[in-house]
């Protein structure tokens, strides 16, 4: 912490002084658990400290992002029943895999085939083909696991719910991926929150759930000057008052301390208070970029409008993740279903949409590299389903659930390798298919964390939930 702060104290300091900080909303503010909390120890030897999760709110072609498929070309303006892969959607020829079927294909099968709306190249010296819309992921490719062969059984952008929970939108709602991740590892931060989220949701807005709401994700704006909202005294409050507010209510916490020594709740409220007093002075020095070199900015595109926005968040994560924040969420896609959702013009959308994220998130994957922070930081760029390989209208594509691709990167996984297939149209992932779930498995391995050992009381979790690692991409 800077010594120069005129609120400046030490840890010990706060809590003899009775130093509280109730005045900020923030996620942590009473944890009321009323069973044994995990002790902030991996079950077994971790490979990675940390998660960056990058999600494309949308659908993103699976198509034309990392799945190439040519014979869309070939057959275009055609009918599936006119191709000679009329039977892809044969009950048949698909019952050994784990996804759903989608009907009988009545009326599917007679969509018109969609071209590709853009080309393909080889990267690296492992040759895995990228789209030319995102040319700079793909001189990345070999530190990258691309996975294409995800399914999941919401075909609505609920989806983006069942993507982080592993449970369908109607469903009860059960925490995420990132409030399971923080529950069982804890804080590697004193002046941080253990689980942040920047840009938009419009779903479920909330993580934890059960959990409570103590692992809560703190949401965040890229505004240096004002990133976390009630984090300021307000209407004219001077530094003094709200030295001696904050006195005294934490004084009041030590005495109900003392007359309840074992409640959970006040333990909790008072190391809140500590963690948000913390947070005004270490979340802006996180997010203050004029440390960072001409060099570093121009990595992430801050020197483009097209690239700043998006390059903004990330080069905030990699400073977030360099501090210890433990989990890492950025929400890409503005709109209530989400920017990628490109039901029409999709090349259009998503050339503009790669565009925004391209080059940022390869600048995010060579500065953690170069760090030395990939080697224990897991990135994961994912979205909540694919697109169809039919068109909907006249160059668009619809939501598509049972075949797309989704890839991951550091902290021990495999570069350079591709796990799972969709059939030749993209419609179907028929080669080790992977409910979503398989990738929040992948990142407990990986963290050194065993699920089953996290359940709640009271909460009895499915085994879908859980999922399976894909050891295929584990180093």
């Amino acid at each position: 912490m800077r010594q120069d702060n005129p609120c400046s104290i030490s840890r010990r300091g706060i809590l003899q002084s009775g130093l509280g900080f109730g005045a900020l909303a923030l996620n942590g503010i009473i944890a009321a658990e009323q069973h044994v909390l995990p002790d902030g120890k991996p079950h077994f030897t971790p490979k990675a400290k940390r998660v960056i999760w990058l999600f494309m709110r949308g659908g993103v072609s699976h198509m034309e992002s990392f799945d190439p498929k040519p014979e869309l070309n070939k057959y275009a303006g055609k009918s599936i029943d006119e191709t000679p892969y009329k039977g892809v959607l044969d009950p048949q020829k698909i019952r050994k895999l784990r996804i759903p079927i989608k009907g009988d294909g009545n009326g599917h099968t007679r969509t018109k085939i969609f071209p590709l709306q853009t080309g393909f190249k080889k990267y690296g010296q492992s040759g895995i083909e990228v789209s030319d819309w995102f040319p700079h992921i793909g001189s990345c490719v070999d530190d990258i696991a691309f996975i294409r062969s995800m399914w999941t059984s919401d075909n609505n952008h609920g989806a983006q719910v069942q993507f982080h929970s592993g449970r369908h939108f109607l469903d009860p709602r059960v925490p995420t991926i990132g409030a399971w991740i923080t529950y069982g590892l804890g804080s590697l931060s004193d002046e941080l929150p253990q689980f942040i989220n920047i840009g938009p949701r419009f779903f479920d807005k909330k993580d934890a759930h059960y959990l409570g709401p103590a692992y809560e994700a703190v949401n965040l704006k890229i505004d240096p000057n004002n990133p976390l909202d009630f984090a300021k005294p307000s209407g004219g409050m001077t530094i003094e008052n709200q030295l001696k507010n904050l006195k005294l209510t934490n004084k009041l916490n030590s005495l109900a301390a003392q007359q309840y020594p074992l409640d959970p709740i006040i333990e909790a409220r008072m190391k809140s208070y500590e963690l948000a007093y913390r947070m005004q002075t270490a979340v802006p020095d996180a997010m203050d970029f004029k440390q960072e070199s001409a060099e570093t900015r121009k990595l992430y595109g801050l020197d483009q409008q097209e690239t700043k926005a998006f390059g903004q968040q990330l080069l905030a994560a990699r400073r977030f993740s360099e501090r210890g924040v433990r989990f890492i969420q950025i929400m890409h896609g503005d709109g209530a279903a989400g920017a990628w959702d490109n039901h029409s013009g999709l090349k259009k959308g998503h050339t503009k949409l790669s565009g925004q994220v391209d080059l940022p998130t390869a600048g995010l994957l060579k500065d953690l590299k170069q760090r030395g922070l990939l080697k224990d930081t897991i990135v994961v760029f994912a979205t909540e389903f694919g697109r169809t390989p039919g068109s909907q209208g006249a160059d668009g594509r619809d939501h598509h659930s049972f075949g797309f691709s989704v890839w991951m990167a550091g902290g021990g996984i495999k570069g350079g390798v591709i796990n799972g297939a969709t059939d030749e149209l993209g419609y179907h992932a028929v080669d080790e298919p992977h409910y979503v779930t398989d990738v929040h498995a992948t990142i407990n391995q990986l963290m050194g964390i065993d699920p089953h050992k996290l359940e709640v009381p009271g909460h009895k979790r499915l085994e879908r939930d859980f999922g399976h690692p894909i050891r295929e991409i584990i180093a």
